[in-house]
């Protein structure tokens, strides 16, 4: 880590080596300076970088670390929220080149808090954190009945459905939603993943999701995993 480059006054980024840069937008990212990652995005493509590699081995690469030390208890909501507001940053810059590329991503997931509840920073978090992972994230946003996930689920093929609940009263609507998919025939379409205070993975079995997440950074980790599990069978 590098981080102390940004106490010269008369420190610029565009001084650093590849590598160097790389490494100190892992640390910009890392302490949520949005403007520094722009600025790091735009020189390493101005170098010549594709689109997809500064995505890959600075943005992703930087998220990564942010992911494992919010799992591990090292980083909060609040400094992970920064983070991921950086890292959107980049993306801004990132996202034209990329759509124009044909790159692929690791995944597609549809994201929405359900019908009823108007929490969203969890929701918030876990679309911030799969999109600095690598994958495309769709967030249909909150209070979201059945009708829009179809919607989305038909508009975007996405490979997972993310739901998101935090009162007790609206965590059974998921199960509306899950044997909706069923009676329609789609449920084997799409991997269906869920989260929110006051769900378990008791919970989560018993409505027929294919996980349960506690927490943003599990939900990342769950998220690879089971895309990798389809994929392979």
């Amino acid at each position: 880590m590098i981080e102390q480059y940004h106490d010269d006054d008369d420190f610029e980024l565009n001084e650093l080596p590849d590598d160097e840069l790389v490494e100190q937008m892992y640390d910009d990212l890392y302490n949520g300076l949005r403007d520094e990652v722009v600025e790091g995005t735009e020189i390493l493509l101005g170098r010549g970088w594709s689109a997809n590699r500064v995505l890959d081995d600075a943005l992703v690469g930087g998220m990564a670390i942010v992911g494992i030390d919010f799992r591990d208890g090292i980083l909060f909501v609040p400094e992970v929220l920064m983070a991921a507001n950086a890292m959107k940053g980049g993306m801004e810059v990132l996202r034209p080149l990329l759509a124009q590329s044909d790159s692929e991503t690791i995944g597609k997931i549809v994201i929405g808090t359900v019908k009823g509840d108007i929490h969203d920073i969890g929701k918030n978090l876990v679309a911030m954190m799969m999109e600095g992972a690598g994958f495309e994230v769709i967030d249909i946003g909150i209070n979201i009945p059945v009708e829009s996930y179809l919607a989305a689920l038909e508009e975007h093929k996405p490979d997972i459905l993310g739901m998101s609940a935090l009162l007790t009263t609206t965590m059974p609507y998921m199960k509306v939603v899950i044997d909706t998919l069923v009676e329609k025939g789609i449920r084997d379409d799409v991997i269906v993943m869920v989260g929110g205070a006051p769900l378990n993975e008791e919970f989560g079995k018993a409505i027929g999701a294919d996980a349960y997440c506690r927490d943003a950074g599990v939900a990342v980790d769950m998220a690879k995993a089971l895309i990798a599990q389809r994929r392979a069978a």
